[in-house]
């Protein structure tokens, strides 16, 4: 990864914590950052600029961690090369061009790759290239990725809308070298009229992954990004997706360049807007044909998409409260102490080491029992669905999952939707979802995209910066 620039400004991640003077809690996954004497005056009220070795080594420490992100100067005017896939829409092509006619800096390309529709696509003033018969989005994109004449590309998918502003905070980003991806929070397109759909994918669409800014990690809260709108740097993304991947190539592309070492920046000042599916058929068609790409993601990077990714006590205290029974809680109950007796020894260098770790533990667990509750009524719903046919105990624990967790999703997310019709379309969303999911290992022979995945206990010092 290139060292950070003499001059970058980094501010710590606003969610980060710090649980003593010397000891901070933040990033992404989550990790415990020590700081020396000489580090911690260096970040003093949280935000410091690079300006010579130690200042360096500090900045990447907490870049590479995403506990930190560099405060965005105004990005150097240069040009673009704007890569549009399409097939077939052609209206909503136009409505992209002229959203863009006029917004992209000097020396800039708008290339547009007609991906074999029938009658081919005839513009005035934008380069059209073309595949005779359709080859899939990805090998679309690549086509104009090779053509492009600059430095950074700019995928644009043809049924979205850039919102005024959208591209200099991206390409600011890039002012860092080892920034190999930024991508802006995709938002639902408004319409005059929308339905109970439209409305809730403006507050749950698959693709807004939030306003809070973070790195693009796989297995975090944001563990891709879509293609659907994303700036590439075109010296760290070789060839572009893999091609003959017609689904989750987003995803693909986001693993290969975080294993290549690179940064990957979402960035929800950017905004991007998209027009969702609200027609029934087929808004749960789409949901279903994004969970078929987790097979392929699972064979091509195991361990990188599982459906929970938990520590493996954690997992065992929600079994045991699934479970029902008086021994299974006292024993869930004796395992959290345990675990935060453990904990504690570990952290016996903070000033407050057993409030912090049942703390800790509290975060664990929520996130356990969140992701567990998710993945039953989402990933694993047909095992589910035929626990609960046989077991009282376990359609209780279905029911019981299904309403919690879709009343806290409908908390976080509230939108336009009261909570009765958005747990139902929540509840179906994650029924299409996965559909899709077993459908993929079906047919790719795999049951490696429904396996969990539980982590080690081991100590959460980050080390001292």
């Amino acid at each position: 990864m290139s060292p950070a620039p003499d001059g970058l400004v980094v501010r710590l991640d606003p969610g980060a914590q710090w649980l003593d003077e010397e000891t901070l809690f933040g990033g992404a996954p989550p990790r415990l950052l020590r700081f020396s004497k000489r580090g911690r005056e260096l970040l003093g009220g949280g935000e410091f600029t690079v300006t010579g070795a130690a200042s360096r080594v500090l900045a990447e420490k907490l870049l590479a961690a995403g506990a930190a992100h560099p405060v965005l100067r105004r990005a150097r005017p240069r040009p673009v090369s704007v890569v549009i896939p399409v097939h077939g829409r052609e209206a909503e092509l136009r409505r992209l061009l002229g959203a863009l006619d006029g917004t992209l800096p000097d020396g800039s390309e708008v290339l547009v790759v007609d991906d074999g529709t029938p009658v081919p696509i005839e513009l005035a003033g934008v380069t059209v290239l073309r595949h005779e018969v359709s080859r899939g989005p990805a090998a679309a994109r690549n086509t104009g990725l090779a053509a492009a004449a600059a430095e950074f590309v700019a995928f644009l998918d043809s049924d979205v809308v850039p919102v005024p502003g959208w591209l200099d905070p991206l390409l600011a980003h890039f002012e860092d070298p080892a920034v190999a991806l930024a991508a802006p929070r995709i938002v639902g397109l408004r319409k005059a009229r929308e339905n109970l759909l439209a409305r809730y994918e403006h507050a749950r669409s698959s693709l807004d992954l939030g306003p809070d800014a973070a790195l693009i990690v796989p297995k975090t809260r944001v563990a891709y990004v879509p293609s659907a709108a994303m700036v590439v740097r075109v010296s760290a993304v070789g060839a572009g997706f893999a091609a003959e991947l017609r689904v989750a190539e987003d995803v693909d592309l986001v693993c290969r360049l975080h294993a290549s070492g690179h940064r990957l920046v979402y960035d929800p000042s950017s905004r991007v807007a998209h027009e969702h599916r609200d027609r029934p058929v087929a808004w749960f068609a789409r949901k279903a044909f994004y969970g078929t790409g987790a097979a392929p993601l699972a064979l091509r990077h195991p361990g990188t998409v599982p459906p929970v990714n938990l520590p493996g006590w954690a997992a065992a205290v929600c079994v045991l409260l699934g479970v029902q029974r008086r021994w299974s809680v006292l024993a869930a109950v004796a395992l959290i102490a345990v675990r935060t007796v453990r904990l504690r020894r570990s952290l016996s260098m903070l000033r407050r080491p057993l409030r912090t770790a049942v703390k800790l533990n509290a975060m664990t667990l929520t996130g356990a029992a969140w992701q567990s509750a998710g993945a039953l009524n989402r990933h694993w719903w047909p095992v589910a669905l035929a626990g609960a046919v046989v077991s009282r105990r376990f359609r209780r624990a279905l029911l019981t999952t299904a309403v919690a967790e879709g009343v806290a999703d409908w908390w976080q997310h509230r939108g336009e939707l009261d909570l009765l019709c958005y747990v139902v379309l929540h509840r179906v969303d994650d029924l299409a979802y996965g559909t899709g999911l077993w459908r993929g290992a079906v047919v790719h022979s795999t049951v490696a995209p429904l396996l969990p995945r539980f982590l080690p206990v081991r100590s959460r010092d980050g080390g001292r910066s």
